[in-house]
């Protein structure tokens, strides 16, 4: 990781000197990664994929303000989780009616289809309610006990490294990281319990 860490940083001083093309390297490197992010932070694939670019063109906007001495995949973090807790505030308040098909909501979409090893019916049924139960569980939580839930168990990053990102203490990482836990355990207990 240092290695990157040292790659990222010679190309925001690319960048800040003029080097359009070292968004490029920068995008290669890390828009998958923040993609996923985006995408179980915000659960919707457009918005997450708006959201991962947009994060893209503030570091391209903001490139001259970046620290050297900064980890540059915690600043990006940090301008996308603020990106994202302004599209959860908008739709909170512009609630919409999804036009996906019902079909396509029940059977998933094509990554479902594709699979060669397929559990049987049951078995399906059940892994998608327990899958839907969880997803819920965690979308139900509020916004400061699953943004930190998601950057430490989906993107691997330490308590300093999410504490910088949402701007507060490592301690008060760790105690949202355990009420989330708590309370998942909590909405979760029947299934944990049916196991």
């Amino acid at each position: 990781m240092e290695g990157q860490d040292a790659l990222d940083r010679a190309d925001m001083a690319d960048l800040a000197s003029g080097d359009d093309s070292a968004l490029n390297k920068l995008m290669e490197r890390h828009a998958e990664k923040l993609f996923h992010y985006l995408l179980r932070l915000l659960q919707n694939q457009t918005e997450a994929s708006d959201t991962a670019q947009e994060a893209f063109v503030k570091v391209y906007q903001s490139r001259s303000k970046f620290k050297q001495q900064s980890k540059f995949s915690t600043w990006l973090y940090a301008i996308a989780t603020n990106l994202a807790r302004d599209r959860i505030r908008w739709r909170a308040r512009h609630p919409q009616v999804s036009l996906h098909s019902k079909e396509e909501e029940e059977h998933g979409g094509l990554e479902n289809t594709l699979s060669e090893n397929r559990p049987t019916p049951s078995e399906a049924i059940q892994m998608q309610e327990q899958a839907q139960l969880v997803q819920k569980a965690v979308g139900d939580l509020p916004e400061g006990l699953r943004v930190p839930l998601m950057l430490f168990e989906y993107e691997q990053k330490s308590h300093a490294q999410i504490a910088e990102i949402l701007h507060c203490s490592a301690k008060a990482v760790e105690l949202r990281l355990y009420r989330a836990r708590q309370r998942l355990r909590e909405a979760l207990a029947p299934i944990l319990e049916a196991t």
